[in-house]
């Protein structure tokens, strides 16, 4: 708990804080869909005119878009075995500070967020909310969440959230991914954006020698020598690779944090 209330406290400066600039969230807020430009009325908002035609109109224009509407913003934290661990900080950590950070960017936008949490089969759900103390409880519940031992069942998770997200949403999904997702029909109703959790030492292991590791998914021991990784690097190199070319395929943006990243830095990076 006190954990929690450390990326709660965070989290909430972060994104309510003046500091960080005028805009109201990280993501835009917006309807979807641009439909044309018209001459400023009395009463339209500021923010939608559009100062490049203006400047050559001589005169203000807005953009008009055909259905304007609150975003349903959806974080899905995927919490297997291999997300209990770091060098920096947990996995299971970071992953608890980006939720944070959309759930409370949502709230100050008025926008809807809803949470899934999946771990082999389970999943917990937290219905929508605009309230911050949803997403308090959403960051608690991936805190004392229980990832060791756990696998990830991909097409569980898919067929989950094709079935119980109705409406068209912005869908977060937060995992190191070293289990693919195949997003072709997730993608055709929602926008996807995929988040790779991942600690350097995973990519970049150190020259370790004689060991014995144990498995968190299902106990095993396995004993080697871990002097050379290049192999190792080379197997984890095409793996991402062929995540990345999916994911590009099916129109879902994706980027990666490790467990020192400045999340808040990367996240205004990434949205602009």
């Amino acid at each position: 708990m006190s954990q929690a209330r450390k990326i709660i406290l965070k989290a909430r400066k972060n994104i309510f804080s003046e500091k960080i600039g005028n805009n109201p969230s990280i993501f835009k807020g917006e309807g979807y869909d641009f439909v044309e430009l018209r001459e400023y009325q009395i009463g339209d908002d500021i923010r939608k005119i559009d100062w490049n035609i203006t400047a050559k109109a001589n005169k203000p224009f807005v953009k008009i878009f055909q259905e304007e509407r609150e975003l349903n913003i959806v974080a899905v934290s995927i919490l297997n075995s291999s997300v209990y661990f770091g060098s920096q900080k947990m996995k299971q950590d970071i992953i608890a500070e980006i939720v944070s950070l959309i759930g409370f960017s949502a709230v100050k936008n008025m926008d809807s967020f809803s949470s899934y949490i999946f771990g082999d089969s389970q999943v917990q759900f937290h219905k929508p909310t605009k309230k911050s103390f949803g997403v308090e409880k959403v960051v608690e519940s991936i805190l004392e969440f229980d990832s060791v031992n756990k696998k990830v069942e991909p097409q569980f998770i898919i067929d989950t959230l094709i079935k119980k997200v109705k409406k068209r949403s912005l869908i977060f999904v937060i995992s190191d991914f070293y289990t693919p997702l195949d997003f072709k029909y997730l993608g055709k109703h929602s926008e996807v954006i995929s988040i790779i959790v991942r600690d350097k030492l995973e990519e970049n292991p150190e020259t370790l020698g004689e060991l014995s590791l144990v498995d968190s998914e299902n106990g095993n021991v396995l004993e080697g020598n871990f002097s050379n990784s290049q192999n190792y690097q080379k197997n984890l190199e095409a793996h991402d690779k062929i995540i990345l070319q999916n994911m590009k395929k099916n129109n879902v943006q994706t980027f990666k944090l490790y467990t020192d990243s400045n999340i808040l830095k990367e996240f205004r990076q990434f949205f602009g």
